[in-house]
């Protein structure tokens, strides 16, 4: 029996891993998006079951403590994880998965999950990024330094992950992820 695979796609705040995801999962209905789990509150327009699995902190921490969980991490107060069982299922039925998910994380599916492709993406530079940030409109001048100084840092690991891809031009980023991932 062929097994699928995951794909896991990690980077700092505002380099465009959610636009490249949509992008792939439109491309290739038969990728399976994973879903993560928080303890966020909703922003406006998400829907639980779709956007993330929204759930109290009490339910989180037991979902840690049963070991349902394939990683998870705290942020920004909050945390963040990946359910295990709906990637097992998906890849036991031959399904590729994707994974959007946090430095942290994607750092444990390493341990946890060695077989995953992992893969980095990159900033052009920190002044695109920033640019890039205060596009947004979301976020405080506080907010947009300290996802600055935590993408420093992010990068400064990129070199942990199978695959680095910059995402200068974003049809370019999208054809060197399919190259990895098919």
């Amino acid at each position: 029996m062929l097994l699928g695979r995951l794909i896991v796609l990690t980077g700092p705040s505002g380099v465009g891993k959610g636009t490249l995801v949509r992008s792939l999962v439109t491309r290739h209905p038969q990728l399976y998006l994973s879903i993560s789990a928080t303890t966020r509150q909703p922003r406006p327009g998400e829907v639980d079951g779709i956007d993330y699995y929204f759930v109290t902190r009490e339910k989180f921490e037991k979902m840690i403590e049963e070991n349902r969980l394939l990683e998870w991490a705290e942020y920004a107060g909050n945390y963040y994880g990946t359910p295990k069982e709906p990637i097992e299922r998906q890849i036991q039925q031959s399904k590729s998965v994707l994974l959007e998910i946090e430095l942290v994380g994607a750092r444990k599916i390493g341990q946890t999950f060695p077989q995953a492709l992992r893969l980095f993406i990159l900033p052009p530079n920190l002044a695109e990024l920033e640019r890039r940030l205060r596009g947004r409109g979301n976020d405080s001048e506080n907010a947009i330094a300290q996802r600055l100084e935590r993408a420093k840092q992010e990068i400064a690991a990129s070199n942990e992950f199978d695959l680095q891809i910059v995402n200068n031009d974003l049809k370019t980023a999208l054809r060197e992820i399919e190259a990895a991932i098919f």
